[in-house]
């Protein structure tokens, strides 16, 4: 899994931070500020970032202008408010997002997964593992958790829940064909969602939401005569 650095000087937040993430496999050490940060740095492989924003002495604009002119880490900016020109402004001088406190681990998370995807070399082999609970579906993370699928951008997908059902179904079978009368049971209609018993029609609507082309789908390939398949990556 990946090294993260988490800076922040308020130390029951950056602990808070270190220990979810290590839960979750990360490897994680934390720094109070930019001497802490630069020592960190400099000892030991590092692949992203959590910076806060507002610190005492050195603030976080200065040490993402930082470590962009002399690390290729990954920066996850934290910021105590979600202001625009904050955001812009981390933005600008390297940051490759932006999360405001208060915020929901879950969510972090799955934005510290986003940049390091983003940032992976084109063609890499080695991909990164996901953590417990989350799945690969085509570009997009389904965490099965939080019930969310997740874009390369670290935004969830607004997706009804019978259409969750259908892309867990798939993102936790992936390489296993599954029959028309399975995915009823898997995903049943809920709350005001039509009773459709048609799963070619449920398939076809999820496709327009997800497929680039929904004409040659690669996230859901029918299989003639057995069901449908989410083919391994």
């Amino acid at each position: 899994m990946a090294d993260i650095i988490v800076v922040d000087d308020e130390t029951d937040v950056a602990f808070m931070i270190a220990d979810y993430l290590q839960a979750k496999g990360y490897t994680i050490r934390t720094a109070s500020g930019g001497a802490e940060l630069r020592e960190a740095i400099a000892a030991a492989k590092t692949d992203l970032v959590v910076l806060d924003l507002n610190m005492p002495g050195e603030n976080g604009f200065s040490l993402a202008r930082w470590l962009r002119e002399h690390h290729d880490a990954g920066i996850l900016m934290l910021t105590g408010a979600d202001s625009v020109f904050d955001k812009v402004a981390g933005l600008e001088v390297g940051a490759d997002d932006y999360l405001a406190k208060p915020f929901a681990p879950v969510e972090l998370e799955a934005r510290i997964a986003a940049v390091l995807r983003r940032r992976r070399p084109k063609g890499a082999n080695d991909a990164e593992p996901l953590p417990a609970g989350q799945f690969a579906f085509g570009a997009y993370v389904f965490d099965a958790r939080a019930r969310n699928l997740i874009d390369a951008d670290g935004g969830a997908i607004p997706l009804t829940p019978m259409e969750l059902d259908l892309v867990a179904a798939f993102a936790t079978r992936a390489g296993q064909v599954i029959g028309r009368d399975e995915l009823l049971d898997l995903a049943p209609p809920r709350g005001d969602e039509p009773f459709d018993r048609s799963i070619d029609s449920r398939i076809t609507r999820l496709r327009r939401r997800l497929e680039k082309d929904p004409t040659k789908p690669e996230l859901i390939k029918t299989i003639r005569g057995v069901g449908y398949l989410h083919p391994r990556r």
